[in-house]
């Protein structure tokens, strides 16, 4: 492909060709309604995309067999992942959602943008990836959207809820897709899905300590910042960070006795960048906290839950929060503050923790509320998602894809917060999706050691 000049996205144009319902061919699924569980109602009715990128095809008619593939292949696929053809329904008794599913159909959307997947400004979210984002229903589960650009390069947006699914799950659905697509077949031991939340059940009556009562604030928009605000103190920037600069980083995060892990080594450099922009801000903050959402399955140990949490599609989602004084972190080597790191994480009861957070819900149930660090009011806050933890196959037949990396709005939150995707292909970069305060930006771009660089067109092999 030829180099391109950077398009703005308002001169990007999407026309849709199509919209459809696919639904599961499996006519012996009986329809049935689903409740959902604690922890999916944790997360609450929010929706969330995996976007992927897919090269230039080598003939124009491939897109043709691209949306074939989808038509042909994926009401077998909606037949293990049943929930994802139904509807999100707020049951009119409780006032809570509930899952019909009836077999009303997953969406399909095909149409064709005007201009050069290269040449779209990746460095910028709202520039790239969330202009090709197309809106679907509050009720739909799953929407596809297949596009196919002007060079002859194509997208696949997997547009869920969250309501649905935490990032372990909705990985797992890519990867049975692309399983099921290029072989025909799901891989031994990824099925039967388990989609009984019967397990993840609270205990009567509930109990949680008071410490975990505490991670939550009301999520009400008349006590959050006004959208002005959350406009002009947030940007929303696509890095890259190649393998050998998380290589570096873990071999100075480590030591003899403690090696970092990978998460563990970024999290430790970035919880320093963040004490240094804190640490110069107009307003003096002494402290400054970092976040992490853990995937529960891979944590607990109870006979009971280990077996359940095989092939388990829902949401098993923690939320491990450490803060330290800004100097403290400043003054600490990387080896130590990673220390920091994998103390917070690996020293909860992550069995007594989800219990207690599935008992806290059964009594909050009908309330808005947000971990405090994740609604960001008071101590500055970063918070990672990590995916790349999770497998993720995007070749269903026509190749892996370029770029694969979960994206959502962050209405007005005020922590910040980076979703990191592993690079597609396995060479051990990853590519982040940062929501993040302008300065943290400067800061992450202006370093010497340009561990985060901003994405482009040309590192994903998008133009010559």
């Amino acid at each position: 492909m030829a180099p391109a000049a950077a398009v703005p996205a308002s001169e990007m144009n999407i026309r849709v060709q199509s919209r459809r319902l696919v639904k599961a061919s499996d006519v012996s699924i009986q329809p049935h309604v689903t409740a959902v569980s604690n922890l999916d109602l944790y997360p609450d009715n929010v929706q969330a995309s995996i976007v992927c990128l897919y090269p230039k095809l080598p003939n124009a008619s491939d897109f043709d067999a691209v949306v074939t593939t989808f038509e042909t292949v994926l009401p077998s696929l909606l037949n293990d992942f049943y929930p994802l053809a139904g509807r999100i329904v707020i049951n009119p008794d409780s006032g809570l959602p509930e899952l019909h599913c009836h077999n009303q159909g997953a969406e399909l959307i095909v149409g064709d943008v005007d201009v050069a997947l290269g040449s779209l400004d990746y460095g910028l979210a709202e520039e790239s990836l969330k202009k090709i984002m197309l809106p679907y229903p509050e009720d739909v589960t799953l929407s596809v959207q297949l596009l196919r650009f002007a060079c002859g390069s194509f997208s696949v947006v997997w547009g869920n809820n969250n309501l649905l699914n935490d990032g372990h799950a909705i990985t797992m659905f890519v990867r049975a897709w692309s399983q099921l697509a290029r072989t025909g077949r799901i891989a031994d031991g990824a099925t039967p899905i388990n989609h009984d939340r019967s397990v993840l059940r609270p205990r009567n009556p509930p109990s949680y300590s008071a410490e975990l009562g505490a991670m939550f604030a009301t999520y009400d928009d008349s006590r959050l910042v006004n959208v002005l605000t959350a406009h002009d103190s947030f940007v929303e920037r696509l890095y890259y960070v190649e393998a050998a600069d998380i290589a570096r980083l873990r071999d100075m995060a480590s030591t003899k006795l403690h090696p970092s892990s990978r998460v563990q080594a970024v999290s430790a450099y970035l919880w320093k960048v963040l004490a240094g922009v804190v640490a110069t801000s107009r307003v003096p903050e002494e402290h400054c906290c970092m976040g992490w959402m853990v995937d529960g399955r891979r944590r607990v140990k109870s006979p009971e839950l280990v077996p359940a949490m095989r092939n388990y599609f829902g949401n098993v989602t923690a939320y491990a929060l450490a803060g330290a004084a800004v100097s403290e972190i400043r003054e600490k080597p990387l080896a130590e503050v990673a220390g920091m790191v994998r103390e917070t994480i690996t020293s909860i009861d992550y069995d007594e923790f989800l219990q207690e957070l599935i008992d806290w819900v059964e009594e909050h149930k009908t309330e808005r509320l947000m971990e405090t660090g994740v609604l960001g009011l008071g101590t500055p806050t970063l918070n990672q998602t990590v995916f790349a933890s999770f497998p993720l196959d995007t070749d269903f037949g026509f190749g892996q894809a370029a770029l694969a990396m979960p994206m959502c709005d962050y209405e007005r939150l005020c922590s910040g917060y980076l979703s990191v995707g592993a690079r597609p292909g396995g060479d051990g970069s990853w590519l982040v999706s940062a929501y993040i305060w302008p300065r943290m930006a400067a800061a992450l771009e202006s370093d010497e050691q340009r561990i985060f660089k901003p994405l482009t067109a040309k590192y994903l092999g998008l133009i010559a």
